[in-house]
């Protein structure tokens, strides 16, 4: 039998409707402006580009460099998730199946660190890097995403490693499998949810990152799209054309992975949500 359709239902899409304009109308301005030129830009915001042209991307290509600032990029992201993933995994699989207050003090320093403000630890971090040689390095940065992004990973994976039964480890060791085995042939796989959503969320992150980039990396070898893009914005003049060009380059990327791996995101968090 059909449901009845109700005032409350029209309400309620209504809203909907406009939450979703909403959302996308950020993204509809950024892709249309950055076909136009710097005063089509500022005269009509809004509307389509009079004429398609790929002039500003070709100019940002040129003048960023764009295959070096990208492949930066891609390095520092693609090292910097992958470690946080191993290190964290590893961390929380040990934590949950050692339990005892050593256990739970090391948790609760690791995840504290979450509430601490990043700004707080901008000049600390500036000297302690200074100090290590880690100023305008990329496996400097990548260390450095290391500790900013493991709490929350850590936060994550341990909430659902209690969800696994200790009773196929136990098997695994009664096959005669290592702690080390055990872990990579057994348990990681069964954490393929939580990783997927671990790692998309730490990649958005640190691909569109600008603060520790800004921080850290200065010479134009070693600069992300992210920061690159910055020479666009200046103190009297922005120019928008190229900056949201940049911009459309650098979104583009991540936009493809997020659209073919939105279903893991998904069951990744509930999967997470039941279990933890």
């Amino acid at each position: 039998m059909m449901e009845k359709y109700t005032a409350s239902k029209f309400f309620t899409e209504i809203i909907m409707i406009a939450l979703a304009i909403l959302f996308i109308a950020p993204i509809y301005l950024v892709f249309t402006n950055a076909f136009k030129s710097y005063n089509e830009v500022l005269n009509s915001t809004a509307s389509l580009p009079s004429a398609l042209s790929f002039d500003n991307f070709v100019k940002v290509w040129e003048q960023l460099n764009f295959p070096v600032v990208f492949m930066n990029t891609l390095i520092i992201t693609v090292v910097s998730v992958a470690g946080i993933l191993l290190i964290s995994s590893m961390a929380s699989y040990r934590l949950v199946r050692s339990p005892g207050k050593v256990s739970n003090i090391l948790f609760f320093i690791i995840i504290s660190a979450m509430i601490i403000p990043f700004q707080t630890m901008m000049i600390p971090l500036v000297k302690v890097a200074s100090d290590f040689n880690m100023i305008d390095s990329i496996p400097g940065i990548i260390m450095m995403y290391f500790g900013f992004g493991v709490p929350l990973a850590v936060f994550l994976y341990h909430g659902f490693i209690k969800g696994i039964p200790l009773e196929l480890e136990e098997a695994a060791a009664i096959d005669g499998c290592g702690p080390f085995r055990t872990f990579f042939k057994i348990v990681f796989p069964l954490l393929k949810p939580i990783t997927t959503t671990i790692g998309i969320l730490h990649t958005l992150w640190v691909w569109n990152d600008f603060l520790l980039p800004y921080l850290m990396l200065s010479s134009p070898e070693n600069q992300t799209i992210s920061l690159a893009s910055y020479v666009y914005f200046g103190q009297y003049m922005t120019q928008w054309n190229y900056a949201l060009a940049a911009l459309t380059l650098a979104i583009i990327p991540v936009l493809i992975m997020y659209l073919f791996l939105q279903k893991n995101i998904i069951e990744g968090i509930s999967a997470g949500a039941v279990k933890g």
